[in-house]
């Protein structure tokens, strides 16, 4: 099988589609890491261990009767939990029975919802640059795309202008996400109210993707619009256990939705993948309960680490962003020395910046809508523990 985002699927007997979306460049610059044996901050998972209660109570529950099909939308415990934790932390109203599905991961929760909400045709809004799976989750529903650009000379801000004027009465939907990946930036309050206005007024869903909700810096709060007036029945919020309690590969996520629309997405979600693994569903339920102190350890971890690789960044001769929330950071690479083909393009400074300097990140170019866009940038994680940074250092160090 050829590897590679532009490698086009010419049999005829494969459905066309295949062919309007790429391979994922994330994981596909994961496999060009692994090769080159370079220090990995593409793929954007913590390297480090998830917290021991919730490991010990999923180990736990593999030696009870929890081996079997948990009810396919989740556990009573796990949605009880999730709607606990929704009206204390962010001021969501949800009942277990009415409003939650637990999915395979947040990809699986957006997928079920746009296939819930979206007919073929329909419109949906993204803001350009987006993580990368939207786009193919449109594409799949039969959307039709509309993007919105955020700045990144102006922090990622998006005019509001053009907001207004990609919403329109044919529009089903809207992808929010904050704090937002692959950029770092965190809608505001008052960015999320223009959002709210203009779903209200062309009677738009806003599906809001939320995993990185406890990654805000500088003091930023995170705010859900489904908390915002006139919000809280067009609203599907998405979160996970995957980055908050560093357990990507677990498969754990949930919506919070209206009730015909937890309907409609536990539908989908029941013939897409029946339910997410049960074991684990138990040791999330655990993590869930955790107290303040967590939050607070992890905020901390994190914030240490984006000050640490930003300023690395910057001094080996990149223009990184400081990211306002979640763990990634984008930076320009322009003023990198790297030889002039190197610099062409986003893809092939990921690629050489791999081989030839042993660190790799994701080229920006692969999360934007309008071709062209963010081709002289590229995305890094800090997810990573302080070894790792040291490894980071280590393999700047001649460009510092």
């Amino acid at each position: 099988m050829v590897q590679g985002t532009s490698y086009e699927l010419d049999d005829p007997r494969l459905a066309e589609r295949v062919n309007l979306f790429p391979e994922s460049v994330i994981r596909e610059m994961t496999r060009i890491n692994n090769r080159n044996d370079a220090v990995n901050l593409g793929q954007g998972f913590p390297d480090f261990r998830p917290p021991e209660a919730m490991v010990e109570a999923a180990h736990e529950a593999l030696d009870r009767p929890h081996n079997q099909y948990a009810t396919t939308w989740g556990t009573q415990a796990l949605r009880a939990a999730i709607c606990e934790k929704a009206a204390s932390f962010n001021g969501i109203d949800a009942d277990p029975h009415e409003n939650v599905t637990v999915t395979c991961g947040a990809t699986e929760a957006m997928m079920a919802t746009m296939l819930s909400l979206v007919d073929p045709g329909d419109e949906v809004v993204l803001f350009d640059p987006y993580y990368e799976n939207y786009g193919p989750d449109a594409v799949m529903s039969g959307a039709k795309l509309q993007t919105v650009p955020l700045d990144p000379k102006r922090a990622f801000r998006f005019d509001e202008e053009e907001l207004k004027n990609a919403v329109a009465d044919d529009t089903k939907a809207l992808v929010l996400n904050t704090p937002n990946n692959p950029t770092g930036k965190v809608f505001t309050r008052e960015e999320q109210r223009v959002i709210a206005d203009l779903a209200m007024d062309h009677d738009v869903f806003v599906i809001t993707d939320e995993v990185y909700e406890h990654l805000l810096y500088d003091g930023r709060d995170h705010v859900s619009i489904a908390t915002l007036d006139g919000m809280h029945d067009r609203t599907i919020t998405i979160s996970a256990a995957s980055k908050t309690y560093s357990c990507t590969g677990w498969r754990i996520a949930w919506t919070i939705a209206p009730p015909e629309a937890t309907i409609a997405i536990r539908r989908v979600h029941d013939f897409l993948t029946v339910g997410a693994p049960h074991p684990l569903q138990v040791g999330v339920t655990t993590a869930l309960g955790f107290d303040d102190r967590y939050y607070e350890d992890l905020l901390a971890r994190y914030a240490n680490a984006r000050g640490r690789l930003v300023n690395l960044l910057d001094e080996a001769g990149f223009d990184p962003v400081n990211p306002e929330g979640a763990y990634y950071i984008m930076a320009d690479f322009t003023g990198f020395d790297a030889p002039d083909e190197a610099k062409e393009d986003s893809r092939s400074f990921a690629e050489w910046l791999t081989k030839e300097a042993g660190l790799t990140g994701v080229p920006g170019g692969s999360f934007y809508h309008e071709p062209g866009m963010g081709e002289d940038l590229i995305r890094f994680h800090f997810a990573v523990t302080e070894e790792k940074l040291d490894a980071v250092e280590k393999t700047l160090a001649p460009y510092l």
